[in-house]
């Protein structure tokens, strides 16, 4: 598989200043110039996969056909048990046309009533698309459990109400340093790192 070197151009297919932000935290060491789909004014493709990988494939191709540049998508979400795996895949479409996460915590305590099932899981699926069609793909999974009220206000998305299993804290309450560390994301990027990032 080919790597990523110091110096390569990569667009970051997002246009959400948090998962840009984080991602942009977690390539910041090794030298690459990460540029994002946002800035550069790029359309959101319509997500129609049926998988996180699928919908993260989706929008890195079509920000590498953009712009002829090697591109990295994240398509993450939260699978909740007690609800059947929702919201899943459609994790932003519960917060409107708006992106008002603030609705959509509310939408899944509401939904999730009585159940005594409070976990939740987060998922992160990175795939990176080359120019010439190579795909690699890496997927981390955590653990959690759903509180509520939402508690933090650092972060983004779930993360007020998502308290990581073995910690105390909510996402939104923890050191953005704490957080990717430990995070979806950040076990999705241990995978990418040991793959594209580090040396054979």
């Amino acid at each position: 598989m080919r790597k990523l070197n110091p110096g390569d151009k990569l667009v970051l297919a997002t246009h959400n200043a948090g998962k840009y932000r984080e991602n942009a935290d977690l390539l910041a060491p090794y030298g690459l110039e990460v540029l994002s789909a946002g800035d550069l004014g790029l359309p959101e493709p319509e997500e129609t996969g049926s998988t996180y990988s699928e919908n993260a494939v989706l929008k890195a191709k079509a920000a590498c056909e953009a712009t002829g540049l090697a591109a990295i998508a994240d398509d993450s979400g939260l699978d909740v048990p007690a609800l059947g795996g929702k919201p899943g895949i459609h994790t932003a479409r519960w917060a409107g046309p708006e992106r008002d996460f603030k609705l959509a915590m509310e939408k899944v305590h509401r939904e999730l009533g009585e159940a005594t099932d409070r976990r939740g899981f987060f998922v992160c699926n990175l795939s990176v698309v080359w120019p010439d069609g190579e795909t690699a793909s890496f997927e981390g999974r955590m653990e959690g459990s759903l509180v509520w009220p939402p508690r933090g206000d650092i972060g983004f998305g779930f993360d007020p109400m998502f308290q990581p299993k073995g910690y105390d804290l909510t996402f939104a309450e923890m050191d953005p340093a704490k957080k990717h560390a430990i995070s979806h994301r950040a076990l999705a990027f241990a995978q990418l790192k040991k793959a594209l990032l580090e040396a054979a």
